[in-house]
């Protein structure tokens, strides 16, 4: 069941990846400025936690799973994600692993929720669906095709939607797929650039 709620959440996602892209790309975000964004979303995680922020708290009301617990946790470890993706790989591809998170992880959410019915073969026993895998494998590539050719782009799309289903386990807690996404959308890509 997609709610209205979870609905804008994924719609959030998805524009705030594409305006975060948009900004590496013209150089207005730099690593430092992702890294700054990070602690600045950390602290006010911190201090919402406690009190309430004029026009942040009801945005992480309305749109945050985990406001209680961890807020802002989504959009801080979606600034994590890409910071590491901008250190770690050469900008196109970062920028597509971006693109991936963006859209791929998004258009899974919204369309395993809307018409998702089959059971995902990659984890049974996960509320993700096949459909939803699907769909974020065919948008995450169209986004990912932006800055990298197509072999590029559709294995890590499909690396990184199968990633997302699989629920890496770290420390006994789920890695965030915010972070595991990007980064193995970006390694594949990178590999495939290698060896293509």
């Amino acid at each position: 069941m997609l709610t209205q709620r979870e609905f804008g959440r994924q719609l959030i996602h998805m524009f705030m990846g594409f305006f975060i892209v948009t900004l590496i790309y013209f150089e207005i975000f730099t690593p430092i400025i992702l890294f700054l964004c990070i602690i600045v979303g950390f602290l006010l995680s911190f201090i919402c936690k406690y009190k309430r922020i004029p026009i942040i708290s009801h945005f992480l009301d309305w749109f945050e799973r985990d406001s209680a617990t961890f807020p802002g946790k989504g959009m801080i470890f979606f600034f994590i994600g890409t910071l590491l993706v901008v250190e770690l790989f050469p900008l196109k591809i970062a920028l597509a692993s971006v693109m991936v998170l963006a859209f791929g992880d998004s258009w899974s959410h919204i369309i395993g929720a809307r018409i998702g019915k089959m059971k995902n073969i990659f984890n049974g026993h996960s509320k993700k669906l096949f459909e939803g895998t699907f769909a974020g494998t065919l948008f995450g590539f169209f986004g990912a095709l932006l800055f990298v050719p197509v072999p590029e782009a559709f294995f890590g799309a499909l690396g990184a939607m199968i990633a997302e289903v699989v629920e890496i386990q770290f420390n006994e807690s789920e890695l965030d797929d915010n972070i595991v996404v990007p980064l193995v959308a970006g390694t594949i890509m990178l590999i495939v650039s290698k060896l293509i």
